[in-house]
């Protein structure tokens, strides 16, 4: 195999240890030097020297974690090209691993340019993920608060989240609140709501009478603590985001400024400001590190697997990508189809429509939903006309529960039917009157099944 790097490395990671292996090809003989160095500051300094004085040009390492980025900061201030491998994409052999062979194995991997580099952004960027990703995080933990808070409204017979949509709101804390502090009047509680509430006092009381003990009130004052820590700090964090865009817009180019980047994604609909800045967090501002939007969609884990063997198709699920870009992506397509008037909203009711089209088959539909089931556009995509039959409007034309047997039966997808059911179709059928026009016979059908379909839907009429 060609040797595409002579002079190169492989480090094997680890918490308190780095297994580092230098491979060098000269005069068509290879020669590697295997030492062991601690990963405090001081042994990376002396692994970046050792990395230097070899005269190494490609240093490769496997992400482990986050103990990766130690070694990162050190040996990023070295002459050499630093690359930091996927561990799944560089895999060792079963049965041979050891912590020398895999610094030998990552070291000949990289010598023939088999290892994919990473996406490192830059340390501004790195910055600015970190504080976004924390910032989701303790979202997560301020929504499990908020469940564990309505846990115990629900213990307390309080169902203050039956007529509140938002229990940690303003009326919905002041609510809490006097509940902690010993109010137990559903009156005076119900008198604390705002008067934009949409529910009655009357509801209001109803909700809040119930048995508060000390217990409950003991876990709302754990619980509400835990909430209003996590808004400080998200507010905290929010702040200090701002202040690190306004840095960065002070250090690029007035046509790279990462406010207008934020505005140029807030157009897109279902993304507002906050989600253009976690994708411009994971993605980075410079997009010619992705040759195509497929190349993005792929990193971010957003498109179907290559699982093809024997020329079969095995399985087409999602890839594993950046799971903090790939979740919020999902969110904004929820957001931009749920947005009202949008073409995203238009466009996925015809899809839904479409497939609960192709699961009903069109001759077991009355003939009115088949004619209405057309789709018109205008001449701009920004506004979408879509006459189209809705399932429950649909669903509400087909014949009742109720009605008989055999119309239930008959308006049913086509499948071989019973002799006694033709019958009865045939019997209840034979006192209505059909037009003469429109007695004929219909075409012989070709297959046995459309051939019982007309025995079903146009059955002889004897006199």
């Amino acid at each position: 195999m060609e040797v595409i790097n002579s002079r190169c490395g492989g480090l094997d990671v680890h918490k308190e240890t780095v297994v580092g292996c230098v491979r060098l090809a000269l005069d068509g003989k290879v020669t590697r030097e295997v030492r062991t160095f601690e990963t405090t500051t001081s042994g990376l300094l002396l692994l970046l020297a050792w990395l230097t004085e070899m005269g190494c040009t490609h240093v490769a390492m496997e992400a482990t974690g986050v103990y990766w980025k130690p070694v990162w900061n050190i040996l990023s201030d070295g002459d050499f090209e630093l690359v930091l491998a996927n561990a799944t994409h560089i895999k060792n052999v079963p049965g041979r691993k050891t912590d020398v062979s895999d610094a030998a194995w990552i070291a000949d991997l990289l010598a023939h340019g088999l290892i994919r580099s990473s996406f490192i952004p830059d340390q501004e960027i790195q910055e600015l993920r970190e504080l976004l990703r924390t910032r989701k995080q303790l979202g997560r933990q301020q929504a499990r608060h908020i469940q564990r808070l309505q846990k115990t409204l629900e213990g307390a017979n309080i169902k203050l989240d039956s007529v509140i949509t938002d229990i940690v709101g303003k009326s919905g804390r002041a609510m809490i609140r006097a509940l902690i502090a010993g109010e137990t009047d559903p009156v005076k509680l119900a008198a604390l709501a705002d008067g934009r509430i949409k529910a009655s006092q009357q509801e209001l009381r109803g909700a809040l009478r119930g048995r508060v003990r000390d217990h409950h009130r003991f876990l709302l004052h754990l619980h509400l603590q835990h909430i209003e820590f996590a808004d400080a700090a998200i507010h905290d964090i929010d702040q200090n985001v701002a202040a690190l865009i306004i840095r960065m817009d002070q250090e690029v180019e007035a046509g790279r400024a990462f406010q207008g980047l934020i505005l140029l994604l807030i157009t897109i609909p279902g993304i507002d400001v906050l989600a253009a800045r976690i994708i411009l967090s994971e993605i980075g501002p410079d997009m010619s590190r992705f040759p195509t939007a497929g190349h993005l969609l792929s990193w971010a884990g957003l498109c179907p697997r290559n699982d093809e063997s024997a020329g079969k198709r095995r399985s087409t699920r999602l890839r594993k990508g950046d799971r903090w870009l790939k979740t919020l992506l999902i969110q904004c397509a929820w957001a931009a189809k749920r947005k009202k008037g949008s073409y995203f909203n238009a466009n996925s009711t015809v899809s839904l429509l479409d497939v609960d089209q192709r699961r009903q088959p069109a001759r077991s539909l009355p003939r009115s939903s088949r004619r209405s089931t057309t789709c018109s556009r205008t001449a701009h995509n920004s506004r979408i006309s879509v006459p189209i039959t809705s399932i429950a409007a649909r669903r509400k034309s087909r014949p009742n529960a109720s009605s008989t047997s055999s119309q239930s039966l008959a308006s049913m997808p086509s499948s071989r039917p019973s002799p006694k059911l033709l019958e009865i179709d045939a019997a209840n059928v034979a006192t209505k009157r059909i037009p003469e026009d429109q007695a004929g016979s219909p075409p012989e059908p070709s297959s046995w099944r459309d051939r019982e379909f007309a025995a079903r839907s146009v059955p002889s009429v004897s006199s």
